[in-house]
């Protein structure tokens, strides 16, 4: 723990001599406690005065681009009764978003709010309909989290293609600029941020912190051309906390032209520079960084590991680090009927890797996709498969209703975006995860979507057997509301996770009649699953010339009792208690080893 507070404190002095900004905690915010949920949100601030009908868009348009868009419905949010949706201006501006606060809330993992920690809005923003902004990442040695916004106040328009003060594209039709900023906090709440040229044009999506840097991905390009500067500020980049604003600096630079082309056994040809990095999903495994692409109709849509394994790449390798698709994983061009859609990523295992998928975006695909929801792949000799894909419980293309909401503008899941995970201590893997939506909105982005989870055996790979998964419902947005990213809190080690199925003892007494003992043995089911009997508790440990008196079997030379009865379900969350009686003629001390017998 000195070690934690000591690193603490050189990160505040870093950031005080390199011109970051610290923010303290917001007042009442009582901490992050280890082994929470962090969920990160954010809630529609605009009003129908925040966009006049007939207004340009974008307000402010690029040097040397074209601005016909007028707006064609006032700020005002979907409301019931309304024809107005301020979203559909995306329909008359590709570029139209609106910034809006960002809150990050404490969750017990079973959805239960703890606390909320809002980020002071003068710090930094989201747009609220940009769907794959917000990702929450906590750092590879647990301290923070780490995310993404803007340094532009509440209620700015189009600010999610705006530039980047340092690197401007005067083809942009958004003639505005902003710095991306990586927002970072601790497990007290204290906010640091850290600005960035990067991503100019588009948007930053998720951030990491790994020895010493950022790692961070995102889009860039809004304009017409492609300029060195612009391509140069995409993808997966690296930046030291802290830092003053300056030239981007990317990792790799990964190009279609490295890729076979399966249909004709030739590399792809080259499309759009920049595009191919078009990256959103990222997370560190084994010291090694890894993105997915799963949007935009250039590059491919898939996995990636970016840079050597083991080794994360450094400011004095990065232009040179590798970017390589993982082997076994799609190599399906993005403009393809049938590319997949990843997103967030989780490592059960070096060996077990979940992958979200969030579907086309086309409402008539979302019941029948075969890629949507969380595909599980599995690393055998040097090559991932595909072994299923686990989506009941998700209603995928099923609408549902939002209080307050237009019935016609119900959502429906599409599939998932970003996602945490936990390994269990009896083999299973909990995944939490943010779903995607698709609807009859302007911007689906804007949709309130929802928190769900599910409980996987990792060492399964048959279908049918993970067709009895079911996902569940933790949190539902509200109106007005999005949900973007979750990570566990900081302080949480890798992976927490109670044990399965405790065994705990309890009214311990003793007998000078029968000169025994007697206690009272309890099992309890901490998993997702029922499971069924007869389960029993071996016992071992028992001095010399002890004995269980009342022991209903031998478990491997160890008495063993009886407490689930043959047929009888233990469902989660449920408990069992039996009474166990030992003989010690001697009074030797006894410090019993219990084992959970499944027979």
């Amino acid at each position: 723990m000195q070690r934690s507070s000591t690193q603490f404190l050189t990160l505040l002095a870093a950031a005080a001599s390199c011109g970051g900004l610290l923010h303290a905690a917001t007042v009442g915010f009582s901490g992050f406690t280890p082994g929470n949920l962090v969920l990160s949100r954010s809630v529609y601030a605009g009003t129908a005065s925040t966009i006049t009908i007939g207004q340009q868009l974008p307000p402010v348009c690029g040097a040397m681009a074209s601005c016909p868009g007028m707006a064609s419905n006032n700020g005002a949010f979907p409301a019931v009764g309304s024809a107005n949706n301020v979203w559909n201006n995306d329909l008359v501006d590709g570029s139209f978003g609106i910034t809006s606060p960002i809150f990050l809330d404490q969750l017990t993992t079973g959805g239960t709010l703890v606390n909320t920690l809002a980020i002071p809005a003068t710090s930094l923003t989201t747009s609220f309909s940009s769907k794959s902004e917000l990702a929450l990442n906590l750092s590879t040695d647990g301290t923070v989290i780490t995310f993404m916004g803007y340094s532009a106040p509440v209620n700015t328009l189009d600010v999610s293609n705006s530039n980047t003060p340092g690197v401007i594209d005067p083809t942009n039709p958004v003639g505005s600029a902003f710095y991306r900023i990586v927002g970072q906090v601790d497990a007290g709440g204290n906010l640091l941020t850290t600005d960035s040229n990067a991503y100019s044009g588009n948007n930053g999506r998720a951030a990491i912190l790994a020895n010493g840097f950022y790692y961070t991905v995102g889009n860039d390009n809004n304009g017409a051309g492609t300029p060195a500067n612009i391509i140069d500020s995409t993808g997966a980049e690296i930046l030291t906390p802290f830092a003053a604003p300056g030239t981007p600096v990317m990792i790799g630079n990964f190009s279609i032209t490295q890729v076979i082309n399966p249909a004709t056994g030739m590399p792809y040809a080259a499309d759009k520079p920049g595009k191919d990095d078009n990256f959103r999903g990222l997370t560190i495994f084994n010291n090694t960084l890894y993105v997915t692409k799963g949007s935009g109709g250039n590059g491919i849509n898939t996995v990636y590991q970016v840079g050597n394994a083991g080794s994360l790449p450094t400011l004095a390798n990065a232009s040179t680090a590798p970017i390589t698709i993982l082997p076994g994983f799609p190599v399906t061009l993005a403009k393809a009927s049938t590319a997949q859609n990843p997103f967030g990523l989780f490592f059960a295992t070096a060996n077990t890797l979940y992958v979200a998928d969030e579907g086309d975006g086309t409402a008539a695909d979302a019941a029948t996709s075969p890629n949507a929801g969380l595909q599980k792949w599995v690393l055998s000799n040097g090559v991932w498969t595909r072994v299923y894909v686990l989506r009941n419980g998700l209603n995928l293309g099923q609408p549902y209703s939002v209080s307050n909401y237009p019935t016609s503008l119900n959502p429906s899941t599409d599939g998932l975006r970003n996602i945490t995970g936990r390994v269990n201590a009896d083999g299973t893997a909990t995944i939490w995860a943010i779903t995607s939506t698709v609807s009859a909105n302007g911007d689906q982005g804007a949709d309130p979507n929802e928190l769900v989870e599910i409980t996987d055996v990792i060492a399964n790979t048959n279908p049918a057997a993970a067709a009895q998964e079911q996902f569940t419902i933790v949190r539902s947005a509200g109106y007005g509301e999005v949900l973007r990213g979750i990570a566990f809190t900081p302080g949480t080690s890798a992976q927490p996770a109670p044990a399965a199925y405790p065994v705990t003892s309890s009214g311990f007494a003793y007998s000078r009649a029968g000169k025994t003992y007697s206690a009272t043995l309890t099992i309890a089911n901490n998993t997702n699953s029922p499971v069924s009997g007869p389960i029993s508790v071996a016992l071992a440990g028992l001095p010399q010339g002890a004995s269980v008196v009342n022991a209903t079997s031998t478990v491997s030379g160890m008495p063993a009792v009886q407490i689930v009865a043959s047929g009888t379900a233990l469902n989660p969350g449920q408990s069992a208690s039996t009474k166990v009686l030992l003989s010690d003629p001697s009074n030797a001390a006894i410090q019993l080893t219990a084992t959970v017998v499944f027979q």
